[in-house]
């Protein structure tokens, strides 16, 4: 009977340590889980925080770099937008010389006419004087010379003022030409200045050079550099001869 109690004892002896190694076991294994899921928990967090901060970095990179190009293209139109107020200033500027330097010479042409008439009217006198000599000299023969000569001066002063005219005329057309000229190749610059793309100002510039080249023909100078640069040479007028002695026709 004591053997019996004795086993018993020691039967539950075991059995209780065998209930508190699993207890022991159980615990460390939901200690391992917990620093287990910590770690997870952690590294997922550190994971996050840097996938959030290259994200940042990422942003503020490409914010940078848009903004650095909307200055290049800001800057780049102020700049297209200056150089055609100077072309256009440069352009009003030398077609205004030309002008005014076509009107000094139109005004010094009718200046030589009006001598030129002055001259003709002179000599008319004193051939008149001439030819009442003669009549009364050598009677009625002289009036036909007379009236000859009345014929050429009114002829001339004919010829002179037609040619006038004509010189007019074509300085008019020349000017209105220029103007024309020079207001289309205002709208095609304010259009370069709004191109987008290297292929809508090529075709631009290609129009601005080719308008810049008639304007140069029209003058009678070199065709202008594209982009309403100077043009070179001066505006002439074709066929014209210089009197004799007047010192300003050169």
């Amino acid at each position: 009977m004591a053997e019996q109690k004795e086993s018993s004892v020691l039967f539950s002896l075991q059995e209780l340590m065998g209930l508190e190694q699993d207890r022991i076991k159980q615990e460390e294994n939901e200690r391992q889980r917990k620093t287990d899921e910590e770690a997870a928990s952690r590294a997922a967090s550190e994971r996050r925080a840097r996938e959030e901060e290259e994200a940042r970095i990422r942003a503020e990179e490409e914010r940078v770099r848009l903004e650095a190009a909307r200055s290049r293209e800001e800057a780049a139109r102020l700049e297209a937008m200056r150089q055609a107020e100077v072309a256009k200033a440069q352009a009003e500027a030398e077609n205004a010389a030309r002008i005014t330097a076509m009107r000094a010479q139109q005004e010094h042409e009718q200046k030589l006419a009006a001598l030129s008439q002055d001259k003709k009217k002179a000599q008319l006198t004193y051939g008149i004087a001439g030819a009442i000599a003669l009549i009364v000299l050598g009677g009625g023969g002289a009036g036909f010379a007379i009236h000859k000569k009345n014929q050429d001066a009114e002829a001339a002063a004919a010829i002179a003022k037609a040619t006038e005219e004509e010189n007019k005329k074509k300085i008019d057309d020349l000017n209105a030409l220029i103007k024309k000229n020079q207001e289309e190749q205002e709208s095609l610059r304010k259009e370069l200045a709004g191109a987008k793309t290297d292929a809508e100002k090529a075709a631009i510039q290609a129009r601005i050079d080719a308008k810049a080249t008639e304007a140069g023909k029209l003058t009678g100078g070199k065709p202008f550099v594209g982009g309403g640069a100077k043009p070179t040479g001066g505006a002439t007028k074709p066929g014209k001869t210089c009197p004799p002695g007047d010192p300003m026709c050169e």
